[in-house]
């Protein structure tokens, strides 16, 4: 918890800095992120290339701000390098972008991750290597027709190596996600399409880190994690506001966020 806490102070000081960002969900993922990164994913920052490290794709790439954080964070650039965040001139540019080290793929039009992800789960089997692909997805992005494409090719192509997790925070940049397309029956709908899903709390450790160790031994088929989130979490006013998709802070605001931050930190 602590570390996500550090993450999500680092997420509102540039976000702040730079004017610019989609903070509301960088703080809903941070919880995932900081599990696949600290706990879950076999990575080495010191050789991001590695031919046998596990891949992560942010396929809800608007939601740059946690990424960024949490590499610079592990290593795979200097901490420095977050102040130019979405400045003239910066590599941390608003969606990943493969001049990052760490970053596998360019992404940001929605509903393409898991389509890649699909493409290099497959080529781990072709190779016959045994790392992982793990695909971040947001809620409001499964209106992308493309999304159940690449599902169903995942579960044709049998790749139990291929792990989706969806940022289920119920809101997108127009409203509740139930509002402006429903998604639901959710869990069932997967399952249709030849999925194992879990349903889990998004910001609950041991929860995200037993789901995604469990899909481990699930063999020829694919497996989706719904990580029930709050958008805006750990800022109060921010929570479950469909205003803070991409938000920028007042000085007033910035100070409110951080005193809180702070108090949580002071704490744990």
């Amino acid at each position: 918890m602590k570390k996500a806490a550090l993450i999500r102070r680092d997420i509102v000081d540039i976000v702040y800095r730079s004017s610019a960002g989609h903070i509301g969900g960088s703080l809903s993922e941070t919880d995932i992120l900081v599990a696949l990164y600290y706990e879950v994913m076999r990575i080495d920052p010191e050789n991001p290339g590695w031919a046998d490290r596990d891949r992560f794709i942010l396929s809800k790439g608007h939601s740059i701000d946690a990424y960024y954080c949490v590499l610079a964070d592990r290593g795979f650039f200097d901490r420095k390098e977050l102040l130019t965040y979405s400045q003239f001139g910066s590599k941390l540019i608003g969606h990943p972008n493969r001049q990052i080290p760490g970053v596998e793929m360019n992404t940001g039009a929605l509903g393409h991750g898991l389509s890649i992800g699909v493409g290099m789960a497959l080529a781990a089997k072709m190779d016959k290597k045994d790392y992982r692909v793990f695909v971040l997805m947001g809620d409001g992005e499964l209106a992308e027709g493309s999304v159940w494409e690449a599902a169903m090719a995942a579960s044709n192509y049998r790749l139990d190596n291929l792990v989706a997790i969806i940022d289920r925070n119920g809101l997108q940049i127009s409203g509740k996600t139930e509002e402006v397309m429903a998604i639901e029956p959710l869990g069932e709908k997967w399952k249709s399409f030849g999925w194992n899903v879990s349903v889990i709390d998004g910001h609950d450790f041991s929860s995200i880190c037993s789901a995604l160790s469990e899909d481990r031994k699930v063999r020829n088929m694919p497996s989706l994690v719904i990580a029930e989130t709050v958008k805006g979490k750990g800022i109060s006013f921010m929570e479950n506001e469909p205003k803070w998709h991409h938000g920028v802070m007042t000085p007033e605001e910035y100070k409110k966020a951080c005193e809180e931050l702070d108090r949580l930190l002071e704490v744990l």
